[in-house]
Order: structure tokens, then C-alpha cells, then sequence
């Protein structure tokens, strides 16, 4: 049966409530849609940086996979659609490119990062020093070996135990102490918040906006320290590669080194940006 009647008046209703001057099904049509596989510790940076994009790239919509950079990689691998990765280590960047999923001229390395020492807001083990991360029955908690604040946390610990200012022991007295490897950075995070722990290790950035003070910081000397490089590139066959290309300029533009900074991470001078 028809209802022309009916029919004129959705018609109606649809003329109303569209946008001025934007034809039938424009809006849709015309948007540009970047999918960014990114760590985990480049959560909230990485959402400021696609808002800040999209205000002036109104027809750009930005879908988010947050996790562990080795978890990443190897959706991607194996067939994931993506149009940026962003890595908290260019371990995983090479590994990437070596499987031919990345256009190889455009990895860059836009930020860098510190690793921190970080405690209970209440500090039920009672450490005051990173020394103290040997002592017995502490319960500690790092990111796995295969994620990159993992790595760089075991690098920091042979760092100290080579360095003379600690006994040789250290690493593998810190080692014993753990009680969890945990699948992320903001995992590791989040068990310390909790009390469930006596200690981890995460990036300086992931306390920059920690507002309801949840955690205690012990910071790690830079000699001892390991700098974290994050490379992004963008992804082989993606549908937007010109988007994906001015989307990743941003990334490594003045303002844009601005909100990376703003969260915490260490900026990249243009000739760093390599």
C-alpha cells in the first residue's frame, strides 16, 4: 500500500534537519574515516591529537585500537585493517616492515619516553629508593618481556646492576620480587593504583595526568634510564593514504609536538624526526 503522505512527511523531516547546503548523503560519502593501531601509553595523547585533527579536517573520523605494541603488530600481520601504527619501540616497527606491511619511506620517530618507578598512594612495601626494589618479600609488577616497557624495565635493571652503584645482584633480586608480568603498560598501571602490588615500572607519561594522585613516583636517574623511541608509519594498502600522510605530518609538526609534550613524552627535534 502507499502512503504518499506518510512518505512526504519524512522527506520533510529529513530536508529539516539537514545541514545547509549538504546534498542528500553527503555527509557520509565525504568522510574520511583513519583507523590507528597505537600502544597503549599513547592513549589519551594520541585521542587530544585526533580531536585537534578532525577540528580542522572536519570530514576526518578517527577509530582507535589501543593495546600492546607486540599485540598490535601481529593483527596487523595478520590482515588487520589499519591506516597508521604508532609503536612504543621500533622493535615491533621492524618487524613490521619486515613482513611488508608498512610504507617503509614514511617510519618516523615522533616522541620519546622515561621509564618511572612507581608505588601505592599508601607505599606498603616502604620504598623510598630504587635500590629498595631488591628488598624481600616485595611484590612487583612489570609489563611482559615481549612488550616494550617491559624490555626497556629488564635493560634498566642490567643497566643498575653493571653500573657499580648497586650490588650485581640486583637484576636478578628485582626479578625474584615479581609477582605478575602483565600484558601492558597501563595493566602494570592499573595494579598499582589498586594496591595490588608494592611496586612497577611505567612510563613517565602515564602519571602526567594523574589528578587523584593514585601513585607515588620514584624517579630513575638518566644514566640508569632507558629512552623509549616511538616510530609511526603509516600502513601499507590503506584506503586514505593521503589523509593517513597529512594526519602523520601533524604527528611531527610544532603543534603537535606540543600535545605530545602536554602528556608527558619527551619531544623530537626536526632532526630527529627521522
Amino acid at each position: 500500500m502507499n502512503f504518499p503522505g506518510i512518505r512526504c512527511g519524512v522527506l520533510a523531516l529529513v530536508l529539516l534537519f539537514r545541514p545547509i547546503g549538504v546534498p542528500l548523503n553527503a555527509q557520509s560519502a565525504s568522510t574520511t574515516e583513519l583507523t590507528v593501531f597505537a600502544a597503549a601509553s599513547l592513549t589519551e595523547a594520541f585521542q587530544a591529537l585526533g580531536k585537534n585533527f578532525e577540528a580542522t579536517h572536519p570530514s576526518t573520523k578517527f577509530v582507535y585500537n589501543f593495546g600492546g605494541s607486540q599485540q598490535l603488530v601481529q593483527q596487523i600481520v595478520q590482515g588487520a585493517e589499519a591506516d597508521i601504527f604508532a609503536s612504543a619501540s621500533l622493535k615491533q616497527m621492524t618487524t613490521a616492515v619486515s613482513h611488508g606491511v608498512i610504507d617503509t619511506p614514511r617510519v618516523r620517530v615522533f616522541a620519546r619516553n622515561r621509564l618511572v618507578l612507581i608505588l601505592p598512594k599508601e607505599n606498603p612495601g616502604d620504598l623510598h629508593a630504587l635500590t629498595d626494589l631488591a628488598k624481600q618479600n616485595i611484590k612487583v609488577v612489570l609489563a611482559d618481556s615481549s612488550v616494550p616497557v617491559g624490555q626497556y624495565a629488564l635493560q634498566m635493571l642490567d643497566r643498575c646492576s653493571k653500573s657499580g652503584e648497586f650490588r650485581e645482584s640486583f637484576r636478578s633480586d628485582v626479578l625474584r620480587n615479581v609477582v605478575s608480568y602483565e600484558e601492558n603498560v597501563r595493566a602494570v598501571l592499573s595494579k598499582v593504583q589498586l594496591g595490588e602490588c608494592d611496586a612497577g615500572i611505567v612510563y613517565s607519561s602515564d602519571l602526567v595526568h594523574d589528578s587523584t594522585g593514585q601513585v607515588q613516583r620514584i624517579d630513575i636517574p638518566d644514566r640508569l634510564n632507558v629512552i623509549a623511541e616511538y616510530p609511526v608509519a603509516i600502513v601499507r594498502g590503506t584506503k586514505s593514504p593521503q589523509r593517513a600522510g597529512e594526519f602523520l605530518n601533524y604527528i611531527l609538526s610544532v603543534e603537535g609536538q606540543r600535545v605530545l609534550s602536554s602528556f608527558g613524552f619527551i619531544e623530537v627535534s626536526p632532526a630527529g624526526r627521522r
